[in-house]
């Protein structure tokens, strides 16, 4: 007999991120006609804004959070490996796996796992469009940073020239859609929390070691619906400037869950 499986009901983060230094996420080159441009951005192909794929801000949230519990990267997915436990006993273990629990893991393993956290694409702000549009930046939406590699026995320079967004650029609404199948989900909805502070404090896209990708949320808007009430919308009492914010008052925002998604 098939294992049935019971949707309680979603939480919803919306919030805005802004680039606080320029922010490279690497897309083609292949519309570019720009002479030595190394790395351009993704781009929208039909407004040509640069946006934030769900699967680079979802990706990073789970490196950080496998990096902050010290877990086995144990699991090849093209060029990188994740952690993913290998055995119901060690996914079940200490109440669960926070991560494979949130962000899922792969289905031939011998447990069965939903995953709990869905990340949209984040597009451009018009604000943050026009604003470009106005500054007349060096290129459509994007800044040209050069930087020089040194050999390190020649001390021969090697420029590269990467695409950036420039830094002030906001990003929005970021959109992150939390499922509750059961009710150790209520405190793994901290695992998202956690996460996107461990994102600001490192770093979103490439070249961060070299000063590009420093990002913050802010305006951030908490939801959920639940239940035979699903059509309906209750929003959290009160919008956050920060991550930080959220976090000193999650034992509240726990408590507003527990009573806006029944577990029957």
């Amino acid at each position: 007999m098939a294992n049935s499986i019971k949707l309680y009901g979603r939480v919803f983060i919306h919030a805005n991120l802004r680039a606080l230094t320029g922010l490279h996420i690497g897309g083609s080159n292949t519309d570019l006609e720009i002479g030595g441009l190394d790395k351009a951005v993704i781009r929208n192909p039909l407004t040509k804004r640069p946006y934030i794929p769900g699967s680079s801000l979802r990706g990073k949230m789970r490196s950080q959070l496998e990096k902050l519990l010290g877990l086995p990267q144990n699991q090849p997915i093209g060029q990188v490996t994740i952690h993913t436990c290998q055995t119901k006993s060690e996914f079940e273990k200490n109440g669960g796996c926070p991560v494979c629990t949130v962000f899922g893991a792969p289905a031939e393993k011998d447990y069965e796992n939903h995953t709990r956290l869905v990340v949209r694409d984040a597009e451009l702000t018009d604000e943050s469009a026009q604003a470009m549009v106005e500054a007349r930046t060096d290129l459509l939406y994007g800044e040209l940073k050069t930087e020089v590699a040194i050999d390190r026995v020649t001390s021969a320079a090697t420029p590269r020239t990467i695409e950036r967004v420039p830094a002030g650029a906001i990003f929005g609404p970021v959109e992150l859609v939390y499922s509750i199948f059961e009710e150790k989900d209520f405190k793994h909805f901290k695992v998202v929390t956690d996460a996107l502070q461990l994102v600001e404090d490192d770093y979103l896209g490439g070249s961060g070691s070299r000063g590009s990708g420093k990002v913050r949320f802010e305006e951030i808007q908490l939801s959920a619906r639940q239940g035979s009430e699903y059509a309906q919308q209750t929003l959290y009492p009160k919008k956050f400037n920060s991550i930080q914010d959220v976090a000193a008052e999650f034992e509240s925002i726990l408590n507003w869950l527990k009573n806006t998604i029944k577990i029957q």
